[in-house]
């Protein structure tokens, strides 16, 4: 039915109802047949949470449609500080102290690991800007007060495992791709105050000069970056006992995604940009295809495993990265739990073969693109 047509039918049903609410009805009817708040950005939270707190469970879920009840949780699961606990699934339909009995403390916590605060942010503004309820502005606004308040000096936020500047899980890529679309005053972002868009844009700025600052120099040649780089000297460092100082192609072409949407005038995003395409193209692997198979179920505590994982060779194979590079050597490397590094897929155990991205095709769209 046209918009006109369903206005008018309201109309005639209610003559005697509140202006208010009429007002509000035909908000909705206007914003009913609009494609649903993309919860795309949650992905990785569910997916955490479906592999630890809920694979022995069956939830009913709200459908993305109800994009209110959704903002709504987001609401509720505020912390005081303005940022959200990380891997939990928002579309749980169900009561919210049953969520915070079954993640515990860590309901409490907030931080940006695992694509986490940005995303709320987004939903929650687009979600103001869809219905104008105000509740949804102004915890969004608390968010981006979470955001700036984080901010170290050096102009970098942590993930919840070190205090650094951390590129691991779209931390630093997240929160400036929000900073970036809210400075430039692009919707939904034009309801905030241009108090806000003006802290956006300074702490960006500070953002992406970190950010170059951080990418990695070898032997006098720029190439890509860490997971994670120090405050204070911006060099790379370690963060889990796994996770070594190393140059990694999903987090450089995360960076170099978000670089080519700055000025291009900039002659320093330019050398950066350039300089991490060639290291992405010298460090691809040909020959070699990564290939899961299936096992009887193991279960370990943050997943379960039911494929492993093996390098076989296959000259016909598109190219392939690894998740970690040596810095002097530019030879791929993987890592145990005991921090010990080994030079084989098949050398790391089972729990970490299976629990981690050791291997990707991160760049190949990106390199697709520039050619």
């Amino acid at each position: 039915m046209k918009f006109a047509a369903r206005v008018r039918r309201i109309w005639t049903e209610n003559p005697s109802c509140a202006i208010g609410v009429v007002l509000v009805t035909f908000a909705a009817i206007a914003h009913a047949d609009e494609p649903p708040v993309d919860i795309a950005l949650f992905r990785d939270s569910i997916s955490h949470w479906n592999n630890e707190h809920g694979r022995d469970r069956n939830d009913p879920r709200f459908d993305p449609s109800e994009y209110e009840a959704i903002a709504d949780r987001l609401v509720a699961f505020q912390n005081p500080d303005g940022g959200w606990p990380k891997n939990v699934d928002w579309l749980l339909n169900i009561d919210a102290d049953e969520i915070r009995a079954i993640k515990g403390r860590g309901i409490y916590r907030s931080t940006f690991d695992n694509r986490n605060v940005y995303p709320q942010i987004g939903y929650l503004v687009k979600a103001a800007k869809r219905s104008r309820e105000k509740r949804y502005e102004l915890t969004a606004i608390r968010g981006l007060d979470y955001i700036f308040n984080e901010q170290r000096s050096s102009g970098g936020w942590r993930g919840s495992d070190i205090d650094a500047i951390t590129y691991n899980d779209d931390v630093m890529t997240g929160v400036m791709a929000l900073l970036l679309d809210a400075s430039n005053g692009q919707s939904p972002f034009d309801l905030l105050s241009k108090e806000y868009l003006e802290r956006s844009g300074e702490s960006l700025q500070r953002a992406v000069d970190a950010t170059l600052r951080c990418q990695i120099r070898v032997q006098g040649r720029l190439t890509g970056w860490c997971q994670q780089h120090d405050h204070e000297t911006f060099e790379p460092v370690a963060a889990r006992s796994y996770e070594l100082p190393a140059i990694c192609p999903a987090e450089t072409t995360s960076i170099v995604r978000f670089l080519m949407r700055l000025d291009s005038d900039d002659e320093r995003v330019r050398q950066s940009i350039d300089s991490a395409i060639r290291w992405l193209e010298a460090s691809a692997i040909h020959g070699v295809r990564i290939e899961r198979f299936d096992i009887g179920p193991v279960r370990f505590k943050n997943h379960t495993a039911t494929t492993d994982v093996r390098v076989v060779q296959d000259p016909n194979a598109p190219p392939v990265w690894a998740r970690y590079y040596e810095i002097e050597t530019n030879l791929p490397f993987f890592c145990n739990r005991d921090g010990v590094k080994v030079y084989a897929l098949e050398d790391v155990a089972l729990e970490r073969r299976t629990g981690y991205a050791w291997y990707g095709r991160w760049p190949e769209s990106l390199l697709a693109e520039r050619h």
